[in-house]
């Protein structure tokens, strides 16, 4: 998939665990992990803006585009 995830990332720079954001932002954890493997098909855009609130990021930071080789 040419969407790329970045929370991990983020997460580590914002030195704050899954468990915690989960709590923060009202989903639970498992649903925060498929979003942090990229194995879901889409993200609301209240989840993504309590990620970026609590993250004090932006989607940007989170969501990375990346082109197929057939595209480059």
């Amino acid at each position: 998939m040419p969407i790329i995830v970045r929370l991990d990332v983020m997460l580590a720079l914002r030195k704050k665990r899954a468990k915690e954001l989960a709590a923060e932002i009202g989903i639970t954890e498992a649903n925060l992990s498929l979003l942090r493997t990229g194995k879901v098909k889409g993200v609301r855009f209240d989840t993504l803006e309590a990620i970026c609130k609590s993250l004090d990021c932006t989607p940007g930071d989170l969501l990375e585009y990346e082109k197929h080789d057939e595209e480059k």
